[in-house]
């Protein structure tokens, strides 16, 4: 894999890439390596120990927590959020379920509406970041969003259907929802490295998110100082590759569970991909994705089960992983 790796180095060095990278195919690590800084200003290097927000990425485990409730009869697919929610989020239509949240057709509104024109470093929050510290501060920023058509009539990507999830996994367990991830997923898959921090207390192993691949100009003011079910997880390449190995040995929820969670709800063809239940899937394989992006995070990784491909980009950065995964998704199949 000398030629990946030079590749992969030589993009890196055009873009300005600041992250990590790590490829697995069958079962042996072919490339690993960091690139950049995690603190720009100190001159402190990223590693592959070092710990990055993924965004998005964490859609996957707040999915497989919520299975994890499922399959032991703490919550349904079927269950209502009105159930849990009672008078909470009026807008939310009352037949909305576990299972339309899960597959972004519940048609509820979105406090961050992926269609809005707009950059990604652009400060969107209504409220401002710091009082977004636990799931139940949300409510501020869900509610009030008009219920956008009926549920389960079409696939439209959520952020909101997904703290709405968390919220339902508190108040069905009486336990923080970043807490219920710890112990449903990071304990089973051997993710020791993985937790909702704040950013505005980054223990040392941290990257500080960057708005763009140069400056010092960081995401603190952009973001929830600590995420919820939506967004906000730190993790490492390692991690992010022990969780796919985990999952699809059903360590993590059983494997009928992960067959029913990668089994295609809907077609995106506006970004070439279909969607399971908290994941993306190739449009004509059997990959599956788990991708993140917002001001100063970006990354994508995928895992083909049939052929035990794993391939993981993760920047610091707002734009940084695009170049690299491109590259990757062309050259690995």
């Amino acid at each position: 894999m000398e030629s990946l790796q030079t590749s992969v180095a030589a993009i890196a060095a055009e873009h300005g890439f600041s992250g990590a990278v790590r490829v697995d195919q069958a079962g042996e690590t072919v490339l690993a390596q960091p690139f950049g800084l995690a603190e720009r200003g100190l001159g402190v290097p990223n590693t592959l120990d070092t710990q990055f927000a993924v965004a998005s990425a964490c859609k996957g485990t707040t999915a497989l927590t919520v299975i994890s409730l499922v399959d032991d009869g703490t919550l349904a697919l079927g269950t209502t959020a009105r159930s849990l929610l009672g008078a909470d989020l009026p807008e939310i239509d009352d037949a909305v379920t576990v299972e339309h949240l899960l597959a972004h057709r519940s048609g509820i509104g979105d406090y961050v509406d992926e269609d809005d024109d707009g950059e990604i470093t652009d400060y969107v929050l209504p409220v401002p970041v710091h009082r977004l510290t636990e799931t139940e501060d949300y409510l501020a920023v869900l509610d009030g969003h008009r219920q956008k058509f009926a549920p389960g009539a079409r696939f439209s990507y959520c952020n909101s259907g997904f703290v709405v999830l968390a919220l339902l996994v508190e108040r069905a367990t009486g336990t923080a929802f970043r807490d219920v991830v710890t112990q449903r997923v990071c304990g089973p898959a051997g993710l020791r490295d993985t937790a909702y921090l704040r950013s505005d207390e980054l223990p040392g192993r941290a990257a500080r998110g960057y708005l763009d691949t140069e400056g010092l100009r960081t995401n603190v003011l952009h973001l929830p100082v600590r995420g919820s079910g939506d967004g906000g997880l730190y993790t490492t390449v390692g991690d992010v590759h022990a969780l796919w190995r985990s999952v699809f040995a059903g360590q993590v929820v059983p494997r009928h569970w992960v067959d029913e969670m990668v089994r295609p709800r809907s077609d995106s063809p506006q970004v070439s991909k279909r969607y399971g239940l908290g994941f993306w899937l190739d449009p004509t394989t059997d990959a599956v994705l788990l991708e993140g992006y917002d001001a100063g995070v970006s990354f994508r990784s995928l895992h083909r089960p049939s052929t035990g491909l794993t391939w993981t980009v993760v920047a610091n950065s707002s734009d940084g992983a695009w170049p690299v995964a491109k590259h990757l998704g062309a050259v690995l199949r």
